[in-house]
């Protein structure tokens, strides 16, 4: 019987012991996953994608998405300074691997909005007041170099147009908005008909469109905004 006793006993102490390990290595896990999953985890490289990269061209040439840069961390921000930058293995030039590039000491996302291309998307309103936001993926420009991820996230008002003129849309309100012409113009075809066959409310409905038109009020029934 003790004999029994001590085996059940060293069962459940190994099973408590890979209990216990399992534990331990599942938090090591997670812990490898949340540090990968910083945007800053090598803060001092610019990140690179080699794919689609020009070959045969002098190295200083390449744009920043086939180079590699290694920035000093305690730069300050906004002032120049110089990198040392090279192109990863996988990417062909001629010339000099290692050369010295003039950079601004910011990461990616600080960059401006003229330096950085952003996917515009059609699915939101841009009449809406205050205007919406909708966060989309951005990428830097190829002569741009900076810290981090040059593929990053950011809120960008919706400001897209579906080609409608404010112009145009005004002149019909004024010749032809009894007629519905304007609120056909703009998409808003339900309210075109009613203005149709009530001659524009009597004059009273189409004095009232060509206010809000020309106070950009009224606009593209597909919220998008005027060009």
């Amino acid at each position: 019987m003790q004999c029994v006793k001590l085996n059940i006993r060293s069962v459940l102490l190994i099973i408590l012991f890979m209990f216990l390990n399992g534990v331990n290595q599942s938090k090591s896990t997670d812990t490898d996953i949340v540090k990968d999953s910083r945007p800053d985890s090598t803060p001092a490289h610019s990140n690179v994608v080699s794919q689609n990269c020009p070959s045969d061209i002098e190295c200083y040439k390449l744009g920043g998405q086939c180079i590699r840069c290694l920035f000093n961390e305690s730069c300050i921000y906004g002032s120049p300074i110089n990198v040392t930058c090279d192109p990863p293995p996988t990417v062909n030039c001629t010339g000099e691997r290692t050369f010295i590039r003039t950079a601004l000491c910011r990461y990616c996302y600080q960059t401006e909005p003229w330096e950085h291309s952003c996917e515009y998307s059609a699915k939101c309103l841009s009449i809406t007041s205050p205007r919406s936001y909708y966060s989309t993926n951005c990428t830097v420009k190829s002569d741009v170099l900076c810290l981090g991820r040059r593929t990053f996230r950011k809120n960008v008002p919706c400001n897209w147009t579906g080609g409608y003129k404010w112009s145009t849309a005004l002149v019909l309100s004024i010749t032809l908005g009894g007629f519905g012409a304007d609120r056909f113009y703009l998409g808003h075809w339900q309210e075109g008909i009613g203005k149709l066959f009530s001659f524009g409310g009597l004059g009273v409905w189409t004095l009232i469109d060509v206010i809000l038109i020309s106070l950009h009020y009224l606009g593209p029934a597909d919220g998008s905004l005027y060009i």
